[in-house]
């Protein structure tokens, strides 16, 4: 199976967000991730860059709406489930 530039890229970019709280639990007690932590951002982190990459060569009108509503839906989710903003069940408290 060839992964394409794109695709790999989308990886490369997953993969060091990933790095930075691991990096950060080495020095400092206030970032404490556990592996189901890892796992959940790494689907959230890959889920939106296929649907972005699928947005890119699939869609013909409205990618840069579609682009930042992608986004937005990334963030207000990684927001809520490390803050609870909303105070929903996936807050985790």
């Amino acid at each position: 199976m060839v992964i394409s530039k794109r695709l790999g890229i989308i990886l490369g970019i997953a993969i060091v967000i990933l790095i930075i709280p691991l990096i950060a639990m080495q020095f400092t007690s206030e970032v404490n991730w556990d592996i189901g932590d890892f796992i959940i951002a790494g689907i959230l982190l890959l889920g939106t860059g296929i649907l972005l990459e699928l947005i890119l060569t699939k869609s013909k009108k409205h990618k840069t709406l579609l682009i930042v509503t992608v986004i937005v839906l990334l963030l207000l989710i990684w927001m809520e489930m490390s803050v609870g903003i909303f105070g929903s069940p996936i807050a985790g408290s």
